[in-house]
This record gives C-alpha cells, structure tokens and sequence, in this order.
C-alpha cells in the first residue's frame, strides 16, 4: 500500500498540529492508548464545573452584547458584521454543550444535562438526540462502516441517489448547510431522526430523554415563531436567522475538516478487523484556526479530543503538548 502523510505529534503555540511525517496506514500504531493516557498530567482530566460555567457566562454575554449593538445601530453596514460574530458565537455556545454531552463540563451528569439542554435548545439542536449520536460517532470514528460523521459514501448508495440529493450532498455550498436535514433523516443510507425516540439511533432505555431534548427544541422553535409574531419575521430573521445559519457552516465545515485530509495529507477509513479505537482516533485531525481557538473553545486540538473526550476543553492544549514531548 501507498504511504500516506499523516501529521506528527509536533505542536504550535496553540496545541495544535503543524508538522507532518509518511506513515503507513496499514501498520498498527507503535504505541498503545495507555502510553498517551499516561502522558497526560493529572490535572488535565480535572472537570471545574465553575470554570466551565465561566465560560458560558462569557459567551452568553457576548451574544447579549451583539445583540444589544444590533437593535442600536440596524444599518446594512453592521448587520454582516453582526451576523458573522453573532453566528461563530452560536458555534462556541455548540461547543459547549457538546463538552456538556461528553461529561467533561462537570462531574455532575445533572449539571450537564441541564446546561446542555438550555445551550443546544438555544441553537436547535435536541440535546440529548444529538449526544446520543455523537457518541456512537466517537466510539466509532474512522470506521467507514460504523462512524456517523461525513463518511466516505459506498458507490451502492451514491448511485442509487436522486438528483436533488446529489446536489444537495455534493455541490457547495449546500453540503455546509446539511446539519438541520441530517438531524432530522441522518446522512443517506442511514434511518432515523434525532427527534424522534423511537428511531433506530437509540436504544428502548434513551426514548425519555430523546422526549426531553424534543419537547425543549419544540418550546424553543415555539419561542422563535412568537417572537416573529411580536417583532415581525423580517427582524428575528436577521437577529436569529442568518447567525443560525452561519452556525450551522461553522459546524458542517469544522466537521468535515476534523475528519477528512487533503491531498497531501490524506486519511484513512478503517473496516471490519482493520479497525480499533486507537486507529480510529488517530485518523482525525488537528486544526489551527488562529483568532478563533480561543473563541470557540479549542475545539481544533481535536485528535486528543476524540482518543480522551473526557478532557474538559480548556485543558486540550495542554494535553497535546504533554503528549508531544
């Protein structure tokens, strides 16, 4: 087999990959998952759950900040700068619920769940659909025949596609707006719906919480619909709308650059024996996104993130650069 480039365990000031280095992807890893567990200081898999909630507090302000500077200045100059920030600040608010759904918010599941639920209504997202398919996404990352995120697609189901989906799945920038619809039908060749507890996403034991996170999407998307009503659908579209939007870009596009190479460093999916949580892990990648790390919470220092979800955000970089030495 072809050697592919993978990227080294060489890191930035940010924690985040640069270098790369050949590697055969038909070789095993020569270390085992223990040897980077042990790598990692102690205190990096300490969850403060006040921490955390500064950090929720930090974002909740800066959205109420945005929104503030919009209903005062509503000129069509501000508006595009409104919607860029008040959208990427949608984003970090997902991320934050998404450390809310892996447990490394706080100890508390209670905690969690209530600040999950409150964070990912607000962006309608149902929480606890949404974490329940996340983590067969973790448990099975890299493996073409398991994994749940932007899988490579067999040619059996390409070719069976209609037209309109093909253009919907292929043609940009329509792939970049795909995360309502695949809540709501998951990605072609796969059943379910992240609303519905009886979807074959989830199992006899997670259809009250599945009813949970709908019923809180509902009360939110109801919310919107009378705030339309009092302020009229022209303004909550520009408040709400096009940020949800640039959300949803932010999430499709971070995604697929978190699990997918590029022609010099390429990537590959695992099947059948091929594949073990280790090997998997270690085909996602590592991204800089300069100004915006910060922003929406290191969500870059991916690889560390999907071998250890328990590591709480704000000690990623650090993990990554304990590992590298």
């Amino acid at each position: 087999m072809e050697k592919e480039r993978k990227l080294k365990n060489e890191v930035n000031a940010n924690g985040v990959v640069e270098k790369g280095d050949f590697f055969d992807p038909a070789a095993p890893p020569p270390f085992k998952i223990g040897e980077i567990r042990a790598a990692i200081p102690k205190h990096c898999w300490v969850k403060n759950p006040w921490r955390s909630l500064s950090y929720v507090l930090r974002d909740l302000l800066v959205v109420l900040a945005l929104l503030a500077a919009a209903t005062h200045f509503n000129t069509w100059f501000f508006w595009p700068l409104y919607w860029v920030a008040q959208g990427t600040m949608f984003w970090a608010i997902f991320v934050l619920g998404h450390d809310c759904g892996h447990g490394s918010f706080s100890e508390s599941p209670l905690l969690n769940s209530f600040v999950g639920h409150i964070l990912h209504s607000s962006i309608l997202v149902p929480y606890n659909g949404w974490r329940i398919s996340h983590r067969t996404h973790h448990q099975n990352h890299g493996n073409v025949e398991h994994d749940e995120s932007w899988v490579p697609m067999p040619e059996k189901i390409y070719s069976k596609l209609d037209s309109s989906t093909r253009i919907l799945r292929f043609s940009l920038p329509l792939p970049m707006l795909a995360y309502p619809a695949y809540l709501w039908y998951r990605s072609p060749g796969k059943d379910g719906s992240h609303f519905n507890p009886y979807s074959s996403l989830f199992s006899p034991g997670e259809r009250k919480a599945v009813v949970i996170s709908t019923a809180c999407w509902t009360f939110m998307f109801g919310l919107l619909v009378y705030l339309s009503f009092v302020f009229g659908p022209i303004t909550m579209f520009k408040l709400y709308g096009v940020p949800y939007l640039i959300f949803v870009m932010w999430l499709d596009f971070v995604t697929y650059l978190h699990h997918h190479g590029d022609d010099e460093h390429k990537l590959p999916w695992y099947r059948g024996k091929e594949w073990n949580y280790l090997r998997g892990g270690l085909t996602t990648v590592d991204r800089d996104y300069g100004i915006f790390n910060n922003i929406h919470h290191d969500i870059g220092t991916h690889v560390i993130h999907h071998l250890f979800p328990q590591i709480p955000h704000y000690h990623l970089v650090e993990a990554v650069r304990s590992r590298s030495h």
